[in-house]
């Protein structure tokens, strides 16, 4: 399982640079989609610590309870592999740029 994790994170952002360069509706989708995992993805951060401060249970395992969320598990996901393909554009870039 830790080696399919580490392989996904390597390979999808490659795959969705991929994409982008086939079609540019891909990279319109791949940013609509990190919209919405960030809007996803920062509702639960920011609702889970009110209810912990709303009902004053300040306790380490109370905050790590969002972690069960599989909508903020996906979100957060999505996230971190969209941040990945966005540098790896802009490297693509950078060496285009160099190579003229």
């Amino acid at each position: 399982m830790k080696t399919l994790i580490f392989c996904s994170i390597i390979f999808f952002p490659i795959i969705m640079n991929g994409l982008a360069r086939f079609n540019r509706i891909f990279n319109t989708i791949f940013n609509l989609i990190a919209i919405i995992s960030y809007v996803v993805f920062g509702g639960i951060s920011a609702i889970s610590i009110y209810e912990i401060i709303k009902h004053d249970v300040v306790f380490m395992t109370s905050i790590h309870a969002v972690f069960l969320n599989i909508y903020f598990l996906i979100s957060g996901s999505y996230l971190g592999i969209y941040g990945l393909y966005l540098l790896i554009n802009l490297m693509m870039k950078q060496l285009n740029q160099t190579n003229k």
